[in-house]
């Protein structure tokens, strides 16, 4: 029927491991697959549906104003002011919601990887042995370090548990206060960034963080940070990052996100030795799809029970 709900693009790696388990989680779920490669087939793909559950299409002001019966989008992301225009969607009364903590863990566990990985200057090792260097290379421990998270959601928080379990000492500024946890102590944002030793940040991005860390904020880190990023490429301010990086400054910069996305290959960040890049996939585990995938088939449903009557 032309106003089923569905989810409108499943497609790659979520086709493969959706289970009829999950589209039971939304009785009536209509699953069309394979990707949206243009704005009229997204339109169309969508029609007259009342509800609709989105992994990559741009829900732009012209898609919604080309579906008038659109009452809700559901959105697998968290961070989904990239991913459609919100202000279009406030004017119009279209809620238009993502989902979050389907990969906390994950995000946590290549946050701290990098983490090591730059503290211990890594990648440079494996560069060097691999052409024929083989010399001694002196590195910190991690255990006893000092850890400094900007941003503690459910990802910033499981990356202060991980940090404090390996023995390190975890600060972390966010932009609300936060309920007490034992494994992270809050402490003024200029604090974070003049104690760490490594420095993650963990905030969504939004009009209010695009650049949050800005030169004024480089300047206050400790000589030879490791900045590591697996939240958006738009919270650091790139300029400020690259003179940084260049300055010898910050230490090392690792980064799983960019600010164009995929990054040109003549991105001066790339050319850096200091750099570790990862292409976006702190969080993208079996683990994390099935729990992203079930996080939003039950935000749809939840959308058909709240506004079946708009």
């Amino acid at each position: 029927m032309p106003n089923t709900p569905a989810f409108i693009d499943c497609y790659g790696v979520l086709s493969d491991r959706l289970t009829p388990a999950m589209v039971d989680l939304c009785p009536g779920m209509e699953v069309i697959h394979g990707e949206v490669r243009s704005e009229s087939e997204l339109i169309s793909r969508i029609g007259d549906r009342r509800h609709v559950l989105v992994y990559m299409g741009y829900m732009s002001a012209h898609v919604m104003k080309s579906c008038p019966q659109l009452k809700s989008i559901a959105y697998l992301s968290t961070g989904i002011a990239t991913h459609g225009d919100l202000d279009h969607a406030r004017e119009a009364g279209i809620p238009f919601e993502g989902v979050s903590g389907y990969c906390d863990h994950a995000v946590a566990e290549h946050t701290i990887a990098l983490a090591i990985s730059g503290l211990k200057t890594l990648p440079a090792m494996d560069r060097a042995v691999r052409s024929g260097q083989w010399q001694l290379t002196r590195t910190k421990e991690f255990r006893g370090s000092i850890f400094g998270i900007v941003g503690l959601g459910g990802i910033g928080l499981e990356t202060a548990r991980i940090a404090h379990a390996l023995g390190a000492r975890v600060i972390g500024w966010n932009r609300s206060r936060i309920a007490p946890a034992s494994f992270v102590e809050q402490l003024p944002l200029d604090e974070v960034l003049r104690q760490s030793d490594m420095l993650s940040t963990s905030l969504a991005l939004n009009d209010e963080t695009q650049n949050f860390i800005t030169t004024e904020h480089i300047r206050k880190m400790k000589p030879g940070v490791v900045v590591v990023n697996c939240s958006r490429g738009g919270i650091i301010d790139q300029d400020a990052l690259l003179k940084g990086l260049q300055s010898g400054h910050i230490g090392v910069a690792c980064l799983d996100v960019f600010h164009q996305e995929p990054p040109r290959v003549d991105d001066p960040l790339l050319s850096l030795a200091n750099v570790i890049a990862t292409p976006h996939s702190a969080w993208y585990t079996d683990q994390s799809i099935d729990n992203l995938m079930m996080a939003g088939i039950r935000l749809l449903k939840d959308h058909i029970s709240r506004f079946s009557h708009v």
